[in-house]
């Protein structure tokens, strides 16, 4: 068979498509999350570390992971863990399992969605109000910088919004109870600086006019230096409070004693979000009773190294001054679904969908055959449905959406329809209607291929919004599909098809 100029570009896409889904071999399991206060994360244990060896046992998945817990050494009420990571060893003592979370190394650069990999959904909205765009905006960013600073990973929080126009925020999070989901987005989010048992300003534009961020002038790391847990680093700040904010913190602060350094007040400024404590800053002894509407925030990063201590003094910064322009939420927050799938529910899942792909390849390819008795034909078919769907997939890699039922079930429509144009050209090739030659009959499949395909994109459009967009996996899959099936494998498709006929 020659190989078309048609015939290249759908091996090239399939190569590339294969690129971007890079296979992974690599043995272990990976940090997904650890909790800051911890020993482990002390020691310099990092979310994406792949852990190697825990115990002293070799880890090639959570299964070893959770059976080598159990054989640390006791050290009196404490328990002694020694992990091979692939950047590095760490030895500490922890009260209890290990306080990080670790899940299978995933096979490719594939996303899946909570349908697979297990989790929690919820669809939000405020109590009793209606928001504009840049609100929900808002809301999807202070809702992100709290299961940040709670230490969860494996967040997706996006607004999404019905074919009403009703505006909702999605929250989808790997490897969380529903009830812990809803502990977290259902409060409030109120944001208080205080000192002592007073409060000197909130989050908002009300108390707090700018905040610098990309202006290295006020903001910004002011230096490294090496600790006893390893390195720190220092940062730095300036906020702009309103005239009334001002005026309270010269009130409170000026009774207020120096420290022993005399740099600084005696007490701190402490940061809480929904009445608990996140971050107490150190305040300069020249704003002692001064009102004043500039005020420099300082705080810290720590890590076992240079570099992980500037990430993490950065990281901080910019949690600080997000809080800070978001503030609190002026609303309540109600939960409308939640949703929620165990992660070994989700693997017999991901079994049971490869187990009905196979099938209807299976299925597809025998009815090709009785139907037209020609190998050729039938292995033509089989070749484009399989190339179809590895481009797909490659593409989804790529753009790294999540793949859930719904944009799997879109990737089935998607290959159910590339049949139907098939079958479609290869009846009009094999047509004895006309006397037309075949490459004339096949170019009359690909107009009707056309207008189909615009059919379907019209169709699934709608879905982008329908049921608060829980459908767009489906809606963008699906499109992808029959988009791949009209660019690439639909004419490299024909070009078999007319080499066959003639």
């Amino acid at each position: 068979m020659k190989i078309t100029f048609r015939l290249w570009v759908l091996i090239i896409c399939i190569l590339l498509a294969l690129l971007m889904i890079s296979p992974s071999f690599t043995n272990g399991i990976i940090v997904k999350s650890i909790e800051k206060n911890s020993t482990a994360f002390q020691e310099g244990l990092r979310n994406g570390m792949i852990i190697k060896e825990l115990n002293s046992k070799e880890i090639n998945s959570y299964e070893d992971y959770t059976k080598s817990i159990l054989d640390g050494v006791k050290v009196g009420d404490l328990t002694k863990y020694e992990i091979k990571t692939d950047q590095g060893d760490f030895i500490f003592l922890e009260q209890g399992a290990p306080k990080i979370t670790v899940d299978n190394i995933p096979k490719t650069k594939i996303k899946t969605g909570l349908d697979l990999s297990g989790g929690a959904r919820a669809i939000v909205r405020p109590i009793d109000v209606e928001l504009t765009q840049t609100q929900l905006n808002d809301l999807v960013s202070v809702t992100d910088q709290r299961f940040n600073a709670f230490g969860i990973s494996d967040v997706n929080i996006r607004s999404v919004s019905d074919l009403e126009g009703n505006k909702f925020m999605l929250v989808e999070v790997a490897g969380i109870t529903p009830a812990d989901l809803r502990e977290l987005v259902s409060k409030q989010g109120k944001f208080e600086a205080k000192i002592g048992n007073k409060t000197i300003f909130i989050g908002g534009d009300r108390d707090i006019s700018d905040v610098c961020r990309n202006d290295a002038t006020c903001a910004g790391v002011t230096g490294c230096f090496p600790t006893q847990e390893g390195n720190g680093c220092n940062f730095q700040f300036v906020i702009y409070l309103s005239e009334e904010a001002a005026d309270r913190h010269a009130e409170v602060t000026k009774d207020i004693s120096l420290d022993e350094t005399g740099q600084y007040l005696s007490e701190k400024l402490t940061l809480y979000i929904d009445d608990t404590e996140v971050d107490s800053l150190l305040i300069s002894s020249s704003l002692r009773g001064q009102k004043t509407t500039q005020v420099s925030i300082q705080g810290s990063g720590s890590g076992s190294t240079s570099e992980d201590a500037l990430k993490d003094a950065k990281e901080s910064m910019n949690r600080l001054q997000t809080i800070l322009i978001t503030g609190s939420l002026p609303y309540k927050l109600e939960i409308l679904k939640l949703d929620t799938i165990s992660p070994s529910l989700g693997k017999e899942f991901s079994r049971s969908i490869i187990l009905l792909g196979l099938t209807v390849f299976l299925i597809v390819s025998i009815s090709i055959f009785v139907r037209y008795r020609k190998i050729k034909l039938t292995l033509a078919v089989i070749l484009t449905m399989f190339s179809e769907a590895i481009i797909t997939l490659g593409i989804a890699a790529f753009i790294r959406w999540n793949l859930d039922a719904p944009a799997i079930a879109g990737i089935i429509a998607g290959i159910g329809t590339g049949v139907n144009d098939q079958i479609v050209i290869i009846d009009e090739s094999l047509s004895k209607s006309d006397n037309s030659n075949i490459k004339s009959r096949v170019k009359r499949a690909l107009f009707i291929i056309l207008g189909a395909f615009f059919t379907i994109v019209a169709a699934m459009l709608p879905l982008f919004w329908a049921g608060a967009g829980l459908f767009r996996g489906f809606a963008l899959t699906t499109i992808l599909g029959v988009t791949v099936g009209i660019l690439i494998t639909r004419p490299a498709f024909a070009d078999i098809i007319r080499q066959v006929g003639e």
